[in-house]
C-alpha cells in the first residue's frame, strides 16, 4: 500500500471520528435547550464554525502524527513532490467533493423552501459538508487503487 493510500485512509477515519464525537456533543447540547428562531441560528451558525475549526486543527495534528509514525515505522520520508497522477487524483476528487457539497447546499436550501425549519437546513448543511469530505477521500482511495 503506497503513502498517499495509507494519508487517505488514517484521514477517513479521522474525519469519521471528528465528526462522530462532534455530532454527539452537538446533537445532546441542541436537546437540552429549548430556542426561539433566533437563537437555533445562532445555535447552528455557531456550530457550524466550530466544527471547521475543530476539524481543520485536528486534521493537522492527526497528520503530523500520522508522518511522524510513518517514519519511524517504515524508515521512509513523506514524498516531497507531486507528479501529474497525483495532481489528476487530487483535482478529480475534489470536483466530486465540490458536486456533493453542491448538491447538499440546495437540498438544504430546498428545505427552507418546502417549511422545514431552520435547524433542518443547518443539519443538512453539516452532513453535506460531512459526506463531500467522505467523497473526495473515497474517490482519491479508488483512484489511486484502480488509476485514472
Amino acid at each position: 500500500m503506497s503513502y498517499q493510500e495509507k494519508k487517505h485512509i488514517v484521514s477517513f477515519i479521522s474525519t469519521l471520528l471528528i465528526f462522530g464525537f462532534y455530532c454527539l456533543y452537538v446533537f445532546q447540547k441542541y436537546q437540552d435547550m429549548r430556542m426561539d428562531t433566533t437563537e437555533t441560528s445562532h445555535f447552528w451558525a455557531a456550530a457550524i464554525l466550530i466544527l471547521i475549526s475543530v476539524s481543520i486543527i485536528a486534521k493537522i495534528i492527526i497528520s503530523i502524527v500520522f508522518n511522524i509514525i510513518y517514519r519511524i515505522a517504515t524508515k521512509e520520508v513523506e514524498p516531497s513532490f507531486s507528479d501529474e497522477l497525483d495532481i489528476l487524483i487530487d483535482l478529480k476528487a475534489t470536483r466530486n467533493s465540490h458536486y456533493v457539497f453542491t448538491l447538499g447546499f440546495l437540498l438544504a436550501m430546498g428545505s427552507l423552501v418546502v417549511d422545514m425549519s431552520p435547524s433542518t437546513m443547518f443539519i443538512i448543511l453539516i452532513f453535506a459538508g460531512f459526506m463531500s469530505d467522505m467523497v473526495g477521500v473515497f474517490t482519491q482511495l479508488y483512484l489511486y487503487r484502480k488509476g485514472v
